[in-house]
């Protein structure tokens, strides 16, 4: 919630008038997550409830300009540039949550299945999904091809509320909840290089975008981001290791050691005008790396803890700003665009790549895996930096209401099948 912090110190600066919204928006949104802490092994265990991720979309548009009108963010500012800001660390947590998950050597010994879906997967969902945007609305490609990189990536942020938790654990595998983790925290800031593309060929001709992109965005913005945040995590890891082993880390130390590094190692990558989000992810490898296991386990929960508290407010604001009037403009082909990407952007590619992806071991593996790819925070982070480089309109209806159906649709469906599969006896825990 560091974002209502942010906005205490805006509105101490301008006076007291508007200090009611802020006090309103703590007391609400505290309000719900304590509500959902303590109802979370009961939504996470009857097929019949929706997520907290739904509760929490529909909790924003009951208390926003379209409910009661409890508050505005445009009372404090551009709304977009505040989502911005709170998707941007709410992905950046939820990425270094995922990394601290993992297994230390688990790109090691999964490169190749990671190298497909990273690779061949992304270019496909991206290709699928511009493709669909291209035959439903009457855009260029090029506006095709930016929209669709939009939504390509597997959102960290709600795969991690398929993964985590003690339903999904007795439930899914490890292998392929390691799997799923791994693919939403890497191809979430892998996404950034089509995004980007597609902004550069919208900016300027077809050579220029080219040459900037080969030349500055992917050695720059992109290498040189992952080199930076490995650089990064693996030093306080090894320093973290050392203090540890020296006897001289403090147990509240150990709890904010990793979310200082994630918020610290966004703010500097940013400033030098990197991907944030893959540098983050992967100063978070590197220090799950290095870094002392014991102590790791203890980061792990409390970036988790730190994870939660971003999320559940991120949809807060989505809930908030949702623009109905421009979904219901976008008429029949708004719903249409929605079923294709959601039926075809993933489930395709993941069917025909499985034999080439080691986890996905048998049919309902595939099948699960293939379904839940959703599309939610990083697609709107992804969205408010393409409105605000192209000033183009359509982004964010289109984009919007994708995220919407997403969320509805994954929320809905994660509960029941997660039960569904559990059912099924595959209980091979191999990684």
């Amino acid at each position: 919630m560091l974002w209502l912090y942010t906005a205490a110190i805006v509105l101490s600066t301008d006076g007291f008038a508007r200090m009611d919204d802020l006090n309103s928006a703590l007391a609400l949104i505290s309000g719900l997550i304590l509500v959902l802490d303590l109802a979370t092994g009961l939504l996470q265990s009857r097929e019949y409830l929706p997520s907290e991720p739904i509760v929490a979309v529909g909790f924003g548009i009951a208390i926003g300009p379209q409910g009661v009108d409890a508050f505005e963010l445009s009372t404090w500012g551009d709304p977009i540039v505040i989502v911005e800001q709170a998707a941007r660390l709410t992905v950046a947590l939820a990425v270094t949550s995922i990394a601290l998950r993992l297994p230390e050597n688990y790109f090691r010994k999964r490169w190749r299945s990671m190298a497909t879906l990273l690779g061949p997967g992304m270019v496909v969902m991206w290709l699928v999904s511009a493709a669909v945007v291209y035959l439903v609305f009457p855009v260029s490609v090029v506006v095709a091809l930016l929209l669709g990189a939009i939504v390509t990536p597997t959102d960290p942020v709600l795969a991690n509320s398929v993964v985590i938790g003690q339903t999904a654990e007795e439930n899914i595998p490890t292998r392929l909840r390691y799997l799923l983790s791994a693919e939403a925290g890497a191809n979430d800031g892998g996404a950034y290089p089509f995004v980007f593309l597609g902004i550069l060929l919208f900016e300027q001709s077809t050579d220029s975008a080219l040459r900037e992109w080969f030349t500055h965005t992917i050695p720059v913005e992109v290498v040189g981001a992952i080199l930076l945040g490995v650089l990064i995590g693996g030093v306080v890891g090894r320093l973290e290791r050392w203090v540890s082993g020296e006897q001289f880390l403090e147990e509240t130390s150990v709890f904010t050691i990793t979310v200082a590094l994630t918020l610290g190692t966004v703010g500097l990558i940013t400033l030098l005008g990197g991907n944030e989000i893959l540098g983050v992810f992967a100063a978070g490898l590197a220090y799950n790396w290095q870094a002392d296991p014991e102590d790791e386990a203890k980061e792990q929960r409390v970036e988790e803890v730190f994870n939660r508290l971003f999320t559940l407010p991120a949809f807060v604001l989505f809930g908030m700003i949702v623009p109905w009037g421009e979904w219901m403009a976008l008429g029949w082909q708004g719903i249409a665009v929605v079923v294709g990407i959601l039926l075809f952007r993933r489930l395709p590619m993941m069917i025909t790549l499985a034999s080439a992806i080691r986890p996905l071991d048998r049919p309902t593996a595939t099948l699960f895996m293939g379904w839940f790819g959703p599309i939610g925070i990083a697609a709107v982070l992804y969205a408010t930096i393409a409105l605000r480089e192209t000033g183009l309109e359509a982004v964010w209806p289109v984009v919007t209401l994708v995220v919407a159906g997403s969320i509805l649709i994954h929320g809905m469906s994660g509960t029941l099948l997660t039960l569904r599969y559990g059912r099924l006896g595959d209980d091979t825990e191999w990684w």
